[in-house]
This record gives structure tokens, C-alpha cells and sequence, in this order.
């Protein structure tokens, strides 16, 4: 039986991948696919600690609401995963924190 998946079902034909890098290595996306659908397709779970425990996250909502999903794209801290397309050669990064040098796990507030 074939495997029917979202492209399958509306017969979606999407341009060819190219390359955006996370923390350095190299993940493919798809042309019009965001950050966080790229880094899922990657096997990518989490790319964001909270300020004061230092937990993981990734996508909670997924539609740009609870502000789980933030990374650092390009230098720019504080973009939203779920919502940032992934452009060709964007380099994206784990989000520590606020993104700002803000308080970190085991740090006084």
C-alpha cells in the first residue's frame, strides 16, 4: 500500500531541497517549509532552553501563539520556528534563554 501523506493527498510537487544550517550542521528544507517543519523533518526535537531551567523546547501550538518554537535565524534572536520560512543557506541556532544574554538555568534572577 502507498504511504499517503499531506504532498501525496493534494499532489503538492515542491522544488528542489536546499540547505539550511542548524547549530552548524547542514538540514535540508523544502521550499516554502518553516524552520520548524525543516528541523522536524530532521529528526530535530527541541532548539530552545527556557531562561531559568534551562528545559528543551520545540513546537507546542505550531501556529505562532505560545512562543515555544523560538530560535535564532541568521543573528537575529526571537523568531518563531513555527512561523519563519526556511530560506536557502539561513543559519539557524539554539535559543538560550531570552536570546538576549538574559538569565540563564542556575543563575540568580
Amino acid at each position: 500500500m502507498t504511504k499517503r501523506t499531506p504532498l501525496h493527498l493534494t499532489r503538492a510537487r515542491p522544488g528542489p531541497a536546499h540547505t539550511v544550517t542548524f547549530d552548524g550542521r547542514e538540514i535540508p528544507a523544502l521550499p516554502g517549509q518553516t524552520v520548524a517543519a525543516a528541523l522536524w523533518s530532521a529528526g530535530i526535537k527541541s532548539w530552545r532552553t527556557t531562561r531559568r531551567q534551562g528545559e528543551p523546547r520545540g513546537v507546542f501550538c505550531g501556529i505562532g501563539v505560545c512562543f515555544d518554537c523560538l530560535v535564532e535565524v541568521n543573528g537575529r534572536p526571537n523568531q518563531r520556528a513555527c512561523l519563519t520560512p526556511a530560506a536557502p543557506g539561513d543559519e539557524i541556532r539554539t535559543q538560550d534563554g531570552d536570546g538576549h544574554g538574559g538569565v540563564r538555568a542556575g543563575e540568580p534572577q
